[in-house]
């Protein structure tokens, strides 16, 4: 029996794929946990004009994160911290430092989430990078620089 998936099934398919399932499979458990749906020739049509959309949502959504990647692409940072005098800072430094220096100095509104720190923590002033996932495909290193304040 053929069913399109509604959401993700692991070692089965993703959400919006047509696959052919055994019978028993497909009624007694697919359907009545809402993971399938019957793919008659209506329900096909259906999904084949939402990934339409959703193919030209993404494209959109792509071409932005590539605009703020080329924007950012050579970009340093400075992000002031509180240090002893031995170099060390009180603290350390993270994403969240990170996304509001990037917010202050360049205008670009990046969440803290998509920006991943080298290494485990920044507890020392100097240069360093960061890794920016603006979108699964495209994925940008920042520099940044840690100074006194």
């Amino acid at each position: 029996m053929e069913v399109i998936l509604k959401q993700d099934v692991s070692n089965l398919g993703y959400k919006n794929d047509v696959i052919k399932v055994k019978n028993g499979y497909c009624r007694n458990y697919l359907i009545p946990k809402g993971l399938a749906i019957i793919a008659t020739e209506t329900n096909k049509k259906v999904v084949a004009e939402t990934q339409k959309q959703r193919a030209f949502k993404e494209e959109k959504i792509k071409k932005e994160a590539q605009k703020l990647a080329d924007s950012l692409q050579n970009i340093t940072l400075k992000i002031g911290a509180k240090a002893g005098t031995s170099g060390k800072i009180f603290g350390s430094v993270n994403a969240l430092q990170i996304a509001e220096a990037i917010k202050s100095q360049y205008n670009f509104d990046i969440d803290r989430k998509k920006i991943i720190v080298d290494g485990e923590s920044i507890k020392e002033l100097g240069t360093y990078s960061a890794k920016v996932n603006l979108h699964k495909e495209i994925k940008l290193e920042v520099k940044f620089e840690v100074v006194a304040e």
